[in-house]
């Protein structure tokens, strides 16, 4: 196959941790002897997880603001350029994120969390599977069309880097998003099918995916004008692809 908005920006969710998570909470332990843990080593644990939670905590602001600056400078944005809407050097950046492939994987990973949930409300008041789909494609381009620069950053990756076709072949948010949706999308169709359509129900979820990115994102480049239809209008479009193909097109030419 993107809940509120700021100011030309999308909401920025809470983003688990990647480094892993400190256990703060400090057991006193005792020994075979009997007796309790040193608390030299509990006073340890304790300046650690306090140290995990600040860099958690710096980790998110400067997701925050690369986003802002990706938003404003485009999704060819550099690190320096990057940095300096930050305040800080690129060093930072680095020390936190390891590379630009890595701050693209950590900000794909709040954006399309974002999204996923997003597309998971939307799908809750659908009656009927076709109706799900709608609300799913129509959740998906509001969210890439707030900010085509933040959608491409962490969809694509910059030339020169591991990849220049895809991040999915560098980093695993995006991969992970799309198994998700394609498991949001089978869910509903087995109950609708039932087990004798396995085939269709293995197959047709991550075909629907490739038609809805490739069409979602020529949809994003192309420029504004009379020929491009709103975003609705094309939400709708795809979903009757997806569910009747091209053949009413068809028919009314021929």
């Amino acid at each position: 196959m993107l809940v509120s908005f700021d100011q030309c920006q999308l909401l920025i969710p809470s983003v688990p941790d990647t480094l892993g998570i400190v256990n703060s909470r400090h057991e006193v332990f005792t020994s075979a002897a009997g007796a309790p843990q040193d608390s030299a080593t509990t006073a340890v644990d304790g300046r650690a997880a306090r140290w995990q939670s600040h860099r958690q905590e710096r980790r998110r602001e400067l997701i925050k603001v690369a986003r802002k600056a990706v938003h404003r400078l485009g999704s060819d944005a550099s690190m320096e350029d990057i940095a300096g809407v930050a305040g800080t050097s690129k060093s930072v950046f680095y020390r936190y994120f390891g590379d630009k492939a890595g701050l693209q994987q950590a900000m794909g990973e709040v954006v399309l969390g974002q999204m996923q949930r997003r597309m998971l409300e939307a799908t809750q008041l659908a009656q009927t599977p076709r109706e799900g789909l709608l609300a799913m494609v129509s959740a998906y381009l509001q969210m890439a069309e707030s900010s085509p620069n933040v959608y491409a950053f962490i969809t694509r990756l910059s030339p020169g880097e591991a990849s220049a076709q895809d991040a999915i072949a560098a980093s695993g948010a995006l991969g992970n998003f799309f198994e998700q949706i394609t498991d949001m999308i089978a869910t509903p169709m087995r109950e609708h099918l039932g087990d004798e359509r396995e085939a269709v129900i293995v197959y047709w979820p991550t075909a629907a995916i490739g038609l809805v990115r490739n069409a979602g994102e020529m949809w994003l480049g192309t420029p504004d004008g009379s020929g491009k239809p709103d975003q609705a209008t094309m939400a709708g479009q795809i979903t009757d692809w997806l569910c009747l193909g091209i053949a009413p097109a068809l028919k009314t030419t021929t």
